[in-house]
């Protein structure tokens, strides 16, 4: 599992006139089950993405194709890590630590 990171490098005007371009990459993205969660960091200086996947370079493939790291209004910082406890909800996505 992933946590995406991204920090705007841009004032809020120019992320709010990409904005529906990067909510529909979002529903893309949704759409194909590789995005369980997002949201605004608060303070706004960004946003956070839980993702799933098998492999870590496709994840930070994905994210560059993001309309605001496309256009540079954002940067990622990707998170790995093993979602070993997960609510009911998210039983489907619980991972085995490696042997």
């Amino acid at each position: 599992m992933f946590v995406l990171e991204l920090t705007y490098t841009v004032p809020l005007d120019r992320v709010d006139a990409l904005l529906p371009a990067h909510v529909e990459w979002l529903n893309r993205h949704y759409a194909d089950g590789t995005f369980l969660a997002s949201g605004r960091k608060v303070p706004r200086d960004g946003g956070i993405i839980l993702a799933v996947g098998e492999d870590r370079a496709a994840i930070e493939a994905l994210v560059r194709t993001d309309p605001f790291a496309v256009e540079g209004l954002a940067v990622y910082e990707v998170t790995e890590f093993l979602a070993t406890v997960v609510a009911p909800a998210l039983e489907p996505y619980r991972q085995q630590l490696p042997a």
